[in-house]
């Protein structure tokens, strides 16, 4: 026995990048430090509220849509020490979420001018946000925001602070056959699945005897 008690090992939340079509990974990019922080916010689909149709008032159109917002910091002192371009490439790995790939805009440039009566929006890679193994789900980044916070003399970042702002895309925007819907199911039976373990309270706390 040495005395020393092992730390437990920290899972990282981040990002996967995955082919919808073989399901190919393509890129993972884990947050640096996790943030203390995750805000979740929910825009239920209810149908019929304000119709006044009361065959309607307990139906939900569909799943809710849920908004993920959290903030991420990037010192380059600790993940690159040395490097001479401070966190240039690992926000260009955060930015480019945002962006369509260059090839693909000259492939569809090439198609224009070729004659093309229809040129088809270029599809990105499936991003899933992963944050422990019973929250992995497909998204769309809606928001970045990236605050440079301490430069080096040569004007490279080397603190940085990112907003993420995610949207979760539900068998409603993808569909049951692609992907990502097979991933948001599965992410919806977890979530039914951990909803069945917690204890259900007897109506007594609440001053009550029964309803009805």
């Amino acid at each position: 026995m040495t005395g020393l008690v092992e730390s437990p090992q920290l899972v990282k939340g981040g990002l996967v990048l995955v082919d919808p079509a073989s399901g190919g990974l393509l890129g993972v990019i884990s947050l640096q430090y996790n943030p203390e922080t995750l805000t979740r916010s929910f825009q239920i689909q209810a149908t019929g509220g304000e119709s006044g149709d009361r065959s309607q008032a307990l139906r939900l159109a569909g799943a809710p849509v849920e908004s993920i917002k959290l903030e991420a910091v990037l010192d380059a002192v600790d993940q690159n020490p040395g490097g001479d371009q401070g966190l240039h490439p690992q926000l260009a790995v955060l930015e480019r979420l945002a962006y369509p790939r260059s090839s693909d805009l000259l492939a569809n440039d090439r198609l224009a001018a070729s004659g093309t009566l229809e040129v088809l929006p270029i599809e990105a890679p499936l991003t899933l946000f992963v944050w422990s193994r019973s929250r992995i789900v497909p998204v769309r980044l809606t928001e970045l925001s990236v605050t440079e916070e301490a430069f080096d003399p040569a004007l490279n970042p080397i603190r940085a602070k990112v907003s993420l702002g995610l949207r979760v895309l539900s068998v409603d925007d993808l569909g049951f056959a692609h992907r990502g819907g097979g991933m948001f199911m599965s992410y919806l039976q977890t979530k039914e699945s951990l909803a069945a373990r917690a204890s259900i309270p007897v109506l007594s706390v609440l001053g009550l005897e029964g309803i009805g």
